[in-house]
Order: structure tokens, then C-alpha cells, then sequence
């Protein structure tokens, strides 16, 4: 009895020896089927390529839409609640914020404005303020500059350009009669996005 459970044992030792045997001999990969799948992968990445390059700009394009948005929202608080506004762009901090004066007070001066869409914005590191030119001070690619809103319904003529890591350019324009924000792609002058 002791022989029959010592050999059932022997043969069951012996047939996983077997099997494992069979199962590394054929685990590994042919050639054809590694050569296959790295042809795969190099059509995947070749098809999904320009849809990355997508991505890169889609900050420096929804960064510059933003600050569109935001001097929308100044032209049309200083039109309606007869306030004169000032944004203001810390190139060096790379960051622009809003200051409110009351065109009726006795000394009128500007200071912070607290108005939910007017908190200061502070651009991520691979996005920056190239330079702005405001209109009877000229452009500036340093320190600060600023632009007003005036409650009477119109702007100084402002340009600005934002840059991304990998240099590609953003321009945002407002035209001063109208409050009217444009932007094109590239570095472009007022007259030829007002033309666009």
C-alpha cells in the first residue's frame, strides 16, 4: 500500500514536471509575433501624433481666452455701473488684476476690486505675458502696465501677447471704440486682427 500511494505521487510529480516542461518551452514570443506587435504600436503612435500636438497650444488658447472673457466683463461693468477700470499686467509676476475707481468720487483713486469676476489671475508657469502696448504709453515687455475702461463706453486700444513654452504666440486685441476683444494666433499687430 505504501508502494501504490508513493508511486500515484511519483506519477503526479511527474506530470507537472511535464507540463511545466511544455509551458516554458512555449511561453516566449516568436520573432514574427514581436516584430507584429511593434509594427501595432508604431501605427498607433502615428496616428495619435497630431492629436497630441492638439493639446500643447490648448492651454496658451484657453489661458488666452480667458483674459478675453475678463476684459469683456470690464467693458460692460464700467459701462453699467458708471465705475472707471483698470487692468492691470504684472509682467514680471505674470499675472494681471483688476483696479476700481468711482469716476464721482471727490478724489477719485484706484484700488483692488473684490467683484467675483475680477480676482486676480495668475497664468501658469509655461504660459507668460510677452508684452502689452496700451495705447499713449506705449508697449512694455516688463513691470507693469495697465489699461482703462472708462464708464462712458469705451477702452484704450490694448495689445497684448501671451507665449507658450514652445514659443508659439497668442495675440489679444480690444478695439476701443466698440470693447470689442479679438484674437488670432500669432504675432499680430491691432490693426490686422481688428481687419480679420
Amino acid at each position: 500500500m505504501l508502494r501504490v500511494l508513493t508511486s500515484s505521487r511519483s506519477n503526479r510529480l511527474r506530470r507537472h514536471v511535464a507540463i511545466a516542461t511544455r509551458m516554458s518551452a512555449s511561453s516566449g514570443f516568436t520573432l514574427l509575433e514581436l516584430m507584429l506587435v511593434l509594427f501595432l504600436m508604431a501605427l498607433v503612435m502615428r496616428i495619435a501624433m497630431p492629436y497630441f500636438g492638439g493639446y500643447r497650444g490648448a492651454e496658451l488658447r484657453s489661458q488666452t481666452r480667458r483674459l478675453a472673457g475678463r476684459a469683456t466683463y470690464l467693458y460692460d461693468m464700467a459701462t453699467a455701473q458708471r465705475l472707471v477700470l483698470q487692468l492691470v499686467f504684472d509682467i514680471d509676476a505674470n499675472a494681471y488684476r483688476v483696479m476700481v475707481a468711482d469716476p464721482y468720487a471727490p478724489e477719485p483713486k484706484f484700488v483692488p476690486s473684490h467683484s467675483p469676476g475680477t480676482l486676480p489671475v495668475a497664468l501658469p508657469a509655461d504660459i507668460r505675458i510677452r508684452d502689452v502696448t496700451v495705447e499713449g504709453m506705449g508697449t512694455s515687455s516688463a513691470g507693469r502696465i495697465a489699461c482703462l475702461f472708462y464708464p462712458q463706453g469705451y477702452v484704450d486700444a490694448t495689445l497684448i501677447h501671451l507665449v507658450d513654452s514652445v514659443g508659439e504666440i497668442m495675440t489679444l486685441g480690444i478695439n476701443p471704440l466698440t470693447g470689442r476683444v479679438m484674437i488670432g494666433s500669432g504675432d499680430l499687430k491691432l490693426e490686422q486682427l481688428i481687419n480679420q
